[in-house]
């Protein structure tokens, strides 16, 4: 999809070949099928195409949102079932994958993530529903070139490639092909794709929590590396749709620093210096709210 230029016709099979051995081996037939969502947050708005490219077997999927080739590049890419990752590489020379995550959800059902920018978990890994995975990308093989989208697909172990490349199902409902726009309910749980370490950075370490009902928690950080403590509320609750949510710390004697907005995963970071000093720290999500007294003053 929006491909600068067409990967090679012949593509398709060196594809079919490289990832049929990578494929897990046949089974006596695929269980049920997992309760597949979009791959990419709650309520976020993508479209989908099959046909858009040369290389493209039956019932794969190219993923853009926005007006431009580069709209978006880095957007999260969350799984779209609970699993767990048995590829997380870049798979080099030798295909058109670039970075690629494949997840195995169990009674024979596997789900790929290709030409990631980023891939944020390992090989291994257990996965939930609306975990965040990755970011949208444009890696490829070597003299390819291509603009950022997710190629996704949904396979099973009981036939061989290609025949074993399933059409995609989302929220129960087969994908309109060759070309949907779809919105989002990958809000599996409630899993929000961001941790409090992530949103504060290096060297933040979680010192205090408190839940916000259930549409939230607020975290306190402390980095004992620079004095700083830091405050961020993450969602619980409308995971991907920009809501009211806010975040504040005070360090006794100054102003107290505050982030409110509508916001979709978080509020914050907000940092401030108070090494040996007391802080009172609270946030807000949804119609719940914290405050705490000054505290943590060593």
């Amino acid at each position: 999809m929006r491909l600068k230029s067409l990967v090679m016709a012949g593509l398709a099979m060196v594809l079919g070949v490289a990832f049929s051995a990578v494929t897990a081996p046949a089974a006596s037939a695929a269980g049920p099928r997992p309760n597949f969502q979009l791959p990419f947050p709650c309520g976020q708005t993508w479209t989908g195409n099959s046909s858009a490219s040369s290389a493209h077997q039956s019932w794969e999927i190219d993923f853009n949102r926005g007006g431009t080739a580069d709209a978006d590049l880095g957007d999260t890419v969350v799984a779209a079932a609970a699993g767990t990752v048995v590829i997380s590489a870049h798979q080099g020379s030798a295909n058109g994958f670039g970075n690629l995550i494949k997840i195995d959800h169990g009674g024979g059902w596997f789900t790929y993530y290709a030409h990631l920018r980023v891939r944020s978990v390992s090989a291994g890994a257990r996965v939930s529903q609306g975990q965040k995975i990755g970011e949208v990308g444009n890696t490829t093989k070597p003299g390819n070139s291509i603009s950022p989208h997710l190629h996704y697909e949904v396979r099973t172990s009981d036939t061989s490639y290609p025949a074993n490349i399933q059409k995609a199902v989302f929220n129960g409902v087969t994908f309109g092909y060759p070309v949907q726009t779809v919105t989002s309910r990958n809000c599996g749980g409630s899993t929000n794709p961001y941790t409090p370490q992530e949103v504060c950075g290096s060297g933040y370490s979680v010192i205090d929590s408190a839940a916000l009902g259930t549409a939230g928690t607020v975290y306190l950080l402390y980095n004992s590396g620079n004095g700083y403590n830091c405050v961020v509320t993450l969602k619980k609750t409308s995971i991907g749709t920009a809501t009211a949510t806010s975040a504040y710390l005070e360090v006794q004697g100054k102003s107290r620093i505050t982030d409110s907005g509508n916001y979709s995963y978080y509020a914050g970071p907000v940092r401030a210096s108070a090494a040996k000093t007391c802080v009172k720290w609270g946030g807000k999500a949804g119609s719940y709210t914290y405050d705490s007294p000054f505290e943590h003053c060593g």
